[in-house]
């Protein structure tokens, strides 16, 4: 009775998890998340160890995502036209060999920079698939729709609790065992949605006919003349082109600014997961008329001041100034991307669903990407401590120019 009970108030709370398809997604999901974040703290551990260069870590990083700019939009295109669940199943499929194969290389010393540079992309390419893939099947795990903001939310806390974890646990394990061990855990997280997505059951209409120019052409109409869409999505575009760079500096600021290492690293980061996390907590719980699109706007802001404090703490050595800053940061980036999403996700028709949430994961990895390609590239140059601050100034002058346009505009 009392299990009964505990069920029953999680279901009160988050109405999402009392339906089968969104719970069996769930549950995949939490296995391997874990093993992702892991995955990548120890690669760019590995990248700084071999290299000790911040522009490569940018690189990495920009390698890793920056094929979503491109890739997605026509990603999209193809998820519309097939099963959403198949092309879930091989992307996992596909991720699992990878990990395996980096950690190979790793643990028989054959590994080199190039190998790094080119399953990154790999892994960019993949993504491009994979994210909107998830998000834009979110829809059909749900029978109310009124519990798709939970939804949304949901599938972030799950990512954002990787994101809290999977940094410490990264830390330690690295203390005591080399990365391929890492790339191994990683690889044996991905059998968890592989059999979850393999139990789904829901009907998901395709548009099996569905042109490239013409699906394309219909994407555009729709964001041209829906000015909160047009909003939502510069306001992803923002945050992530300047705040979510700081996990490319992390390695530089654990081991540079704090004279870290490895657990100095996965603390910093997980500081960042925390924030993110307690976002996506918190926006569980608020109904969609509370999800407004200003609020997108000023969790744009809240990073800015976090991105600003912490190169503050870096400047005078504050350690323990830096762990609530990146935690700041973390909660505006999480708040400002599951904000944008969850008004997408009702804002858009069912027939351009995966386009739409493609071009959301395009704005949000791909400038994330470019993003730290420079940040990375001028922190080799004049050091991460300006970078930092002056992203920092960038996001929240950009953030307060979109909410007066915001303001000016009729709604």
């Amino acid at each position: 009775m009392a299990g009964l009970g505990l069920r029953a108030a999680i279901v009160s709370r988050s109405p999402a998890l009392g339906q089968r398809n969104f719970r069996r997604y769930f549950y995949g999901q939490i296995c391997s998340v874990l093993g992702t974040f892991i995955q990548a703290v120890a690669l760019s551990w590995l990248v700084y160890r071999m290299t000790g260069s911040p522009a490569l870590l940018g690189l990495t990083a920009f390698l890793s995502q920056a094929p979503q700019l491109v890739v997605s939009p026509l990603a999209g295109v193809l998820i519309d036209r097939f099963d959403r669940r198949r092309i879930l199943i091989v992307l996992q499929s596909i991720f699992a060999v990878q990990a395996l194969l980096l950690a190979g290389l790793v643990a028989f010393e054959l590994i080199e920079v190039w190998h790094i540079l080119a399953l990154a992309f790999l892994l960019g390419v993949l993504h491009s698939f994979d994210l909107p893939s998830r998000h834009s099947l979110l829809l059909y795990l749900v029978d109310d729709r009124s519990t798709l903001a939970n939804a949304v939310a949901l599938n972030a806390a799950v990512v954002h609790s990787g994101r809290l974890i999977g940094p410490p646990v990264a830390g330690l394990l690295l203390a005591v065992v080399p990365e391929s061990v890492c790339f191994l855990i990683n690889a044996l997280s991905y059998f968890g949605p592989i059999v979850a997505i393999t139990f789904i059951r829901a009907d998901i209409p395709r548009q099996e006919h569905l042109t490239t120019a013409l699906a394309l052409r219909e994407v555009a109409s729709f964001i041209r003349r829906n000015f909160e869409a047009k909003v939502a999505l510069g306001a992803v575009a923002l945050v992530n082109a300047t705040a979510s760079t700081y996990v490319v500096l992390m390695p530089v600021f654990a081991k540079d600014v704090f004279a870290g290492g490895a657990q100095s690293l996965g603390i910093l980061l997980g500081m960042g997961g925390a924030g993110a996390l307690m976002a996506s907590i918190y926006l569980s719980t608020r109904a969609r008329s509370e999800i407004a699109i200003g609020f997108q706007v000023w969790s744009c802001v809240l990073s800015g001041v976090g991105m600003i404090g912490l190169g503050l703490a870096g400047q005078f050595d504050y350690f323990w100034l830096a762990l609530p800053m990146v935690a700041l940061i973390g909660a505006g980036i999480g708040a400002t991307n599951i904000a944008g999403n969850t008004r997408l996700q009702y804002q858009v028709p069912d027939t351009l669903r995966g386009r739409i949430i493609s071009i959301f994961g395009s704005l949000r990895f791909g400038f994330d990407a470019l993003g730290g390609l420079i940040a990375g590239a001028l922190a080799a140059i004049i050091g991460v401590l300006p970078v930092t601050f002056g992203l920092g100034l960038l996001l929240v002058a950009g953030s307060l120019l979109l909410m007066r346009r915001l303001r000016n505009t009729p709604s």
